[in-house]
């Protein structure tokens, strides 16, 4: 049989979405669906037993696939000492709402809400890309709530005006969005020429066409919305600082938000931020290191930020500061 024709009889991202749905079970996760009211579904991977002497902590997943996908080499390092929740943002996975709202704040308030459903007044937050967004606005819409932050290649300091000034590798936000919504197969490997610094060579088109079809299809006008509401008219000087002790972490060869995103949200935040950057890797800083990232995940989530214990995490904030 043809590669293409199984590609039309089996799909190769359906099987792994139900690896991934199998490994979040094993690891004592329920999926959960909430009605938040007004037309507003929250689905969410929930601890089937909440360990009330355990710490929660929320991992919230950026753009492209559901949250599994962003969090599933992640999660054995936390199920075990942390009560973990894994939401869908909206119009990813199966979150969704019928209402018009597309700002980062809006997911924020639906995951605070999400989370006050179920019974969480207290967490520490990682947010991935788009994911850093909403977990900045979670600090600093709810600080009594949020204890401490991580944002990883979170552009939440980016301006306007910065794609203008030739800051990105895109010219505009319909180039923008063609590759991190991609349709057709040359998009989606330009993503992933723009988020790995190690290439995957050789990729079939009906590989890339299956995940297309699986991941990208569903509310592409909604996510097109997502992504033009935090580009436009975002100004550094509106934006408030975060109180949270706050770990940033950044892959050195980002090409979708370059480095300098990081020192400028450090430096935004001030004292209570450090930067970590983590060298030869990119914007999927997460799954090209996932063990240096999750060593700095435990340090900072479980471990002294102020007195950090790895050379590794001493060198980088280090060199975060002289920088």
């Amino acid at each position: 049989m043809s590669p293409i024709k199984l590609s039309k009889c089996f799909s190769f991202t359906a099987s792994r979405d139900w690896l991934y749905r199998y490994s979040f079970a094993n690891a004592g996760l329920s999926s959960v669906s909430t009605d938040l009211g007004d037309g507003t579904i929250m689905h969410c991977w929930v601890p089937k037993t909440h360990k009330h002497s355990n710490p929660t902590l929320l991992l919230i997943h950026g753009f492209g696939a559901n949250a599994m996908w962003q969090y599933g080499d992640q999660l054995h390092h936390f199920t075990s000492q942390f009560n973990v929740y894994v939401p869908d943002l909206l119009f990813f996975g199966r979150s969704f709402t019928s209402r018009p709202e597309r700002t980062d704040s809006f997911q924020a308030f639906c995951v605070m809400k999400l989370m006050e459903a179920h019974g969480i007044k207290k967490m520490s937050l990682v947010g991935i890309s788009y994911g850093g967004f909403v977990g900045y606005s979670m600090a600093m819409q709810f600080p009594e709530a949020v204890e401490r932050v991580v944002l990883c290649c979170a552009g939440v300091c980016l301006e306007e005006k910065d794609m203008e000034d030739g800051l990105f590798m895109v010219s505009d936000f319909d180039e923008a969005a063609s590759i991190l919504l991609p349709q057709k197969p040359e998009k989606l490997r330009q993503l992933m020429r723009l988020s790995f610094v190690k290439q995957t060579r050789g990729v079939p088109s009906f590989f890339l066409s299956d995940f297309i079809d699986v991941m990208c299809k569903d509310y592409v006008e909604e996510r097109r919305e997502l992504i033009q509401t935090i580009l436009k008219d975002r100004s550094l000087s509106e934006l408030p600082t975060i109180q949270q002790p706050t770990l940033v972490i950044w892959g050195e060869q980002d090409q979708i938000f370059p480095v300098e995103l990081g020192h400028r949200l450090k430096r935004h935040v001030g004292e209570s931020a450090q930067l970590v950057v983590i060298k030869n890797a990119g914007h999927a800083v997460h799954l090209e290191k996932p063990k240096e990232f999750a060593e700095h995940l435990k340090l900072f989530l479980i471990g002294s930020c102020s007195t950090p214990s790895s050379p590794i995490l001493k060198e980088q904030i280090h060199k975060s500061n002289v920088d």
